[in-house]
């Protein structure tokens, strides 16, 4: 079963976690090799343009202001810094630039208008652009839009249930609306969550249910293991383990099969052979960089020398997820007639120019 289904349940979705785990791995590379090129991961980098200072209680998070930890706070980066440090990003192989501030949400006034600089500045350099910056309204939603943002990240962080044993300050109704108010545009959407800090399976399962009824489904769902930091209240949580990790991708590839899937926090304890797991059961994506907003992550050189131990390739900037067979057809007729095919999303069509248009039918 691999078609996309807006009506998973919790029991379902427990099911599929709780299965033999060599069973789970054939599933969930099955359907990933389906709708994905399994040799093909996207790099991205995560920068944190404005650190520090957040008024709000995320009990995983060093950025806020209540805790006392070690993270060093600056103000919003100016357009120049982020985009010599995109650059950077783009020349180790990076196709996505995630920018974060720590805000509750975004302020219309002249630091949003820099983000949005930001935005068109990164976008110019043939990236995809994506931004977390807290709750965004509609209208902020489409000044985001206009100025090119490719996609808009915002998790659930967990089941609703579980959600406010670790957040008070904001509401998941919150995060929905926040989403919904992205969706109201032609931004992508980038949601998931964080597993390890002291939820049961069945808040996993509940999370994936949360995302799974969203339709359209997010493009994106990040996967997190929890980074316990020292002076947040989650700072005793013991590492999740690999295999949690590994059913978790894998669970989250079946039953959002046409989704990024993104490895994310809590990769630097995790070998490359867990890492190689991960990636057969269906994660196409990881954070590149010597940091994920404030927490560690592996070196750039590693990730590259696992690729090529692996024979991954770093994916390419807006490319529309299909089938790997189609994608190999669309791109021998582009062959054909001596040109490159251009994928786009979010509008999930391939866009060309009116004389290819022309050619293409020519050949048919």
């Amino acid at each position: 079963m691999s078609e996309v289904r807006h009506n998973w349940t919790k029991e379902e979705i427990l099911d599929i976690y709780n299965k033999p785990l060599m069973e789970l791995l054939y599933e969930a590379a099955t359907i990933h090799r389906k709708h994905h090129d399994p040799n093909t991961v996207q790099v991205s980098t995560l920068l944190s343009i404005k650190t520090g200072g957040c008024p709000e209680d995320c009990g995983y998070c060093p950025q806020a202001a209540r805790y006392h930890t070690d993270i060093e706070g600056n103000d919003l980066m100016s357009v120049q810094q982020v985009k010599a440090q995109a650059l950077r990003a783009k020349s180790s192989g990076s196709s996505r630039v995630c920018m974060g501030a720590a805000w509750r949400n975004v302020k219309d006034g002249p630091e949003f208008d820099q983000v949005l600089e930001m935005v068109r500045t990164i976008n110019k350099l043939d990236m995809e652009v994506c931004c977390t910056l807290g709750m965004v309204t509609e209208n902020q939603a489409k000044r985001l839009a206009e100025a090119g943002l490719y996609a808009y990240n915002h998790n659930l962080d967990s089941s609703e249930e579980y959600y406010k044993e670790v957040i008070s300050t904001r509401g998941f109704e919150d995060r929905l609306e926040t989403i919904d108010n992205v969706r109201k545009t032609n931004v992508t959407v980038c949601s998931g969550g964080i597993i390890g800090m002291g939820e049961k399976e069945e808040d996993r399962a509940g999370m994936l249910v949360a995302l799974t009824t969203l339709n359209p489904q997010p493009e994106s769902v990040p996967i997190n293991a929890l980074v316990a930091v020292e002076g947040t209240p989650l700072e005793d949580q013991k590492p999740v383990s690999i295999w949690d990790m590994v059913r978790m991708v894998a669970t989250t590839r079946i039953v959002l099969p046409e989704t990024q899937v993104r490895l994310s926090a809590g990769r630097t304890q995790m070998t490359r052979e867990g890492q190689a797991m991960c990636f057969f059961a269906g994660a196409n994506s990881i954070f590149a960089g010597d940091k994920l907003l404030t927490t560690p992550n592996p070196d750039v050189n590693e990730d590259m020398e696992m690729f090529k131990l692996l024979g991954l390739n770093p994916q390419k900037p807006f490319i529309k997820k299909m089938q790997p067979e189609t994608v190999e057809a669309e791109d021998s007729k582009f062959q054909a007639l001596g040109e490159k095919p251009k994928w786009s999303r979010p509008e999930h069509k391939i866009e060309r120019n009116e004389e290819a248009k022309e050619k293409a039918k020519a050949l048919r």
